[in-house]
């Protein structure tokens, strides 16, 4: 079995859904008491948020470069960043290591491309709603267009995603107004929904809606658990 690097507390509420996740899968697949070998380092969130409201990407580029080298030295044989915003520094990151990091972008891509997705709705913080990095990425590797979420619905998401769901907070009237942006997304021809922040699916799922829901979240861990036990070529090649 490989050892998983995770770079988590972005936040620490989903960096948990990640490590049960992990551990329930590799049980899965190989029974008993099986559990995964993962090497983690939780960040103060706060210090990663100040960096990204005042647009210092590089210094936070500089902070998750570091760490990823400090998680491959421990003898991680793959990174993953535990977040979909800070994928916007994936790129760096990867350059400052030399194991693979596995891009959640395309560990959710993998399964919209099975069911043949082109239209999803893409549910996040608006760094990755309105940036290109992530959209760009799944437009030019895997044919899908994503929509996102309308300006006036845009500003709700992110602040129940920072507001609400990193501090633990999960209100039902967040969830009726999830409901009603993917309602209005879905008219507007959306075949899918992406879950593309790793917070989101504390609050809704696939009964929240009839279309398709990708949670990124536990794709991302699944291609780490796929990894870590060589089960798929492509993460290994």
């Amino acid at each position: 079995m490989r050892t998983i690097g995770l770079i988590g507390g972005m936040s620490w509420e989903s960096t948990a859904v990640y490590y049960r996740r992990i551990n329930e899968q590799v049980r899965e697949r190989l029974g008993g008491l099986h559990s995964a070998d993962v090497l983690m380092r939780s960040v103060d969130f706060d210090e990663i948020v100040t960096l990204q409201r005042s647009g210092a990407w590089a210094e936070a580029s500089r902070v998750l470069a570091g760490i990823g080298r400090d998680l491959e030295r421990a003898g991680a044989g793959c990174v993953l960043i535990c977040t979909n915003t800070m994928h916007k520094l994936a790129d760096d990151v990867q350059r400052a290591i030399s194991v693979p990091l596995l891009h959640i972008v395309d560990a959710t891509a993998a399964p919209l491309k099975d069911r043949r997705i082109t239209r999803p709705l893409l549910l996040a913080t608006r760094f990755t709603m309105e940036e290109e990095f992530y959209r760009a990425r799944l437009r030019s590797r895997f044919g899908i267009e994503a929509l996102i979420p309308d300006a006036d619905d845009r500003p709700m998401v992110h602040d129940v995603i920072f507001g609400e769901l990193c501090c633990g907070v999960i209100k039902d009237t967040s969830r009726e107004k999830f409901r009603d942006v993917i309602a209005r997304g879905k008219a507007k021809g959306a075949d899918a929904v992406i879950l593309g922040c790793t917070e989101i699916g504390l609050l809704i799922g696939q009964d929240d809606c009839d279309l398709p829901v990708f949670d990124s979240t536990f794709l991302h861990a699944d291609a780490a658990v796929d990894f870590a036990l060589a089960r798929s070529a492509a993460l290994v090649a």
